[in-house]
């Protein structure tokens, strides 16, 4: 999640960026569906086609990440994986750095994927295993991925900034428990090309696109790419599914069921990894804890109410996500 102070519709920002690529000016009134969380996203057309333009100010991210997160997504495609695609700007650029008004910016520009996000489907068990299915396509295909000259993070590379963020945000040292206990764990785990590589890390309900007429998914937003055990994005996947629809206990289990087996139609996974996924919602915890923490950290005087409002939901997640921290792994 960005600092709090680049939550804010900045159109002339997106406007400039945007005049790296191709756009159909009469198309600019899409601006005004923009969202803004990780990154800025404003849709606008391009030939009458729609399409994402996604920014954000270079402080807030690594360009080895973007660069290896672009690279990862054309090795996808040539593999005939429904990953969303990059256009080219004039220049021929798939990432844009630019200094503007407002500093400096990494932008680059998405086509939009076919079909409905799932989180606004029926769940129907062809849908729900086509999701699956969809996870262990992409493990499939990134157990065979060679490292490009940048390199991609891994968990504990993620880790290593856990723990320079919690110092910078004077955490509470229960956090510090937690990310030893999650180092000292993660050394323990057999790592090799069939349980480790590079992961979505946010495979969830509207990151995957459903299209009824190929049943098959189109995945967006590569950004949080990292590399951990594969069984980390089917934790992300199986607790989306689990707190965002309301299911029962006994429906749930039954979409469980399905996922795996849509998975393990392309890819296999270890029954005594599944066992693990409270640790590994636990990592998904400490990070989004600590990507909160940092997020909020500013403050300033007579903040907008959307923007109290936002705080104080932030600050509420904060306390879920450090529910468990500091207990022994596997309570």
């Amino acid at each position: 999640m960005l600092k709090l102070r680049y939550l804010f519709d900045n159109t002339d920002l997106a406007e400039m960026l945007l005049k790296n690529w191709e756009y159909d000016a009469s198309s600019l009134d899409m601006f005004q569906y923009y969202r803004i969380s990780a990154n800025a996203i404003y849709p606008f057309r391009k030939h009458e086609e729609v399409c994402l333009l996604r920014f954000c100010p270079t402080s807030e991210k690594q360009k080895e990440n973007i660069i290896a997160e672009l690279d990862f997504i054309g090795y996808l495609r040539g593999r005939h994986y429904q990953a969303l695609e990059p256009v080219p700007s004039k220049t021929g650029e798939e990432l844009i750095e630019q200094a503007t008004p407002w500093g400096a910016y990494y932008a680059s520009v998405f086509k939009r994927v076919s079909g409905r996000q799932i989180g606004e489907s029926t769940f129907d068990n062809d849908i729900v295993f086509a999701f699956g299915a969809s996870l262990g396509h992409l493990h499939s295909l990134s157990s065979e991925y060679i490292n490009p000259k940048t390199k991609r993070w891994a968990h504990t590379d993620v880790l290593t900034w856990i723990e320079d963020t919690l110092r910078t945000v004077s955490a509470e040292e229960l956090a510090f428990s937690e990310l030893n206990l999650l180092r000292d764990y993660f050394s323990t785990l057999p790592k090799n090309h069939t349980n480790y590589g590079l992961v979505h890390y946010d495979f969830e309900l509207d990151n995957v696109f459903y299209d009824p007429e190929t049943k098959s998914c189109s995945v967006i937003d590569f950004d949080d790419a990292m590399y951990h055990w594969y069984i980390m994005d089917i934790d992300q996947a199986l607790n989306s599914l689990e707190t965002e629809v309301d299911w029962t206990e006994g429906e749930f289990q039954i979409k469980k069921t399905t996922f795996l087996e849509g998975y393990r139609s392309h890819f296999d996974i270890d029954d005594d990894l599944l066992v693990t996924l409270p640790t590994f919602r636990r990592f998904a915890n400490l990070y989004g804890y600590a990507r909160i923490a940092r997020s909020i950290q500013e403050k300033w005087k007579n903040e907008p109410e959307w923007l109290v409002e936002l705080r104080t939901v932030l600050q509420n997640a904060l306390r879920d996500r450090a529910m468990f921290f500091g207990k022994p792994i596997g309570v």
